[in-house]
């Protein structure tokens, strides 16, 4: 998937906004999507960049099709 690693058993990637605002604007959809899949992201936001790292907590830490379809939608984001 493009944009997105594959590390340490997550997928993760930066997001790079113009601005506090954009980026911002950028987690509530997210979190839209994370609450519609019920599948929970780890993140960070600084300033206008947003950190987002995906793993499936119920299967052991590991990556699982659950996060590759929530990385999926939030690419489609963009």
């Amino acid at each position: 998937m493009q944009g997105w690693n594959q590390t340490n058993n997550t997928l993760e990637q930066s997001f790079v906004f113009k601005d506090f605002k954009e980026a911002f604007a950028f987690m509530v959809k997210v979190a839209m999507l994370a609450e519609q899949q019920n599948h929970h992201p780890n993140w960070s936001n600084v300033y206008n960049t947003v950190t987002i790292s995906l793993s499936t907590h119920d299967a052991g830490n590991v990556v699982t099709e659950k996060d590759h379809a929530l990385a999926k939608a939030i690419s489609a984001l963009i």
